[in-house]
């Protein structure tokens, strides 16, 4: 009996210590899964706090955005507020100046209005005797162009800085068609030169004109033989 005592006593320790070791075991992977819950809580609450944090920014960038937008375009109305402040400065400058100087001369505000009317009208009629002068003229040398045609006078006719191009060509009857008329300068009679990328290929004499064309002969003793007048060529008085 007194050796199954002594050898039943490691065992029971033996016995005691795999438990308490089950029990610490046991102890170790409640704690371990409480700490896997706490993390996995914490992970979820970071996830919608970082989900909130994206929708803040993206929330705050958009306002940036429209806020930089807006202000770009407050900057360039001030800008065009400013210089239209500095241009009307100016001219109330100015037309200050003007005022100072017709009331040195005691001439009133009235008298000044009368006196712009007055200046405006005057240019008016200016505009208009110089229009009339420039249509007398043109039809000045119009008869006179008529009147040496039929007394057979052969009178050169100046067209200067004339310049155009041939529009149409009859080879059969030497005769080409121009892109010029009354309204550029040209003039019956009047003599150009044809010419085709800096080379002078021969000479034209307007026989008729109209408003925006003109048909001219083709002078026999400025034909090339080896260049036929073309469409398209240039022709200068």
């Amino acid at each position: 009996i007194g050796a199954a005592v002594i050898a039943f006593l490691p065992a029971k320790e033996k016995l005691v210590l795999t438990m308490n070791e089950r029990d610490d075991e046991k102890k170790q992977k409640e704690v371990a899964q409480a700490d896997l819950s706490k993390t996995k809580k914490e992970l979820a609450t970071t996830k919608v706090e970082l989900g909130t944090t994206k929708a803040d920014l993206a929330k705050t960038t958009g306002e940036l955005k429209t806020k930089t937008t807006q202000f770009m375009e407050a900057d360039t109305l001030a800008k065009s507020l400013t210089s239209q402040l500095e241009k009307a400065k100016g001219e109330r400058d100015v037309a200050q100046q003007e005022l100072s100087r017709w009331t040195l001369l005691g001439v009133t505000i009235e008298e000044v209005k009368k006196l712009q009317v007055d200046v405006r009208k005057f240019a008016e009629q200016r505009d208009a005797y110089f229009a009339e002068t420039k249509i007398l003229q043109k039809n000045n040398t119009k008869l006179q162009d008529e009147l040496d045609k039929f007394f057979g006078k052969d009178r050169i006719v100046a067209m200067p800085g004339l310049k155009g191009k041939i529009v149409a060509v009859d080879p059969k009857f030497d005769f080409v068609v121009l892109d010029v008329g009354v309204e550029q300068g040209a003039k019956e009679r009047g003599e150009m030169l044809i010419n085709r990328n800096g080379e002078l290929i021969g000479k034209i004499r307007i026989t008729a004109v109209e408003a925006n064309r003109s048909i001219a002969n083709i002078l026999p003793g400025w034909k090339r033989s080896d260049k036929d007048i073309m469409e398209g060529d240039q022709v200068f008085y």
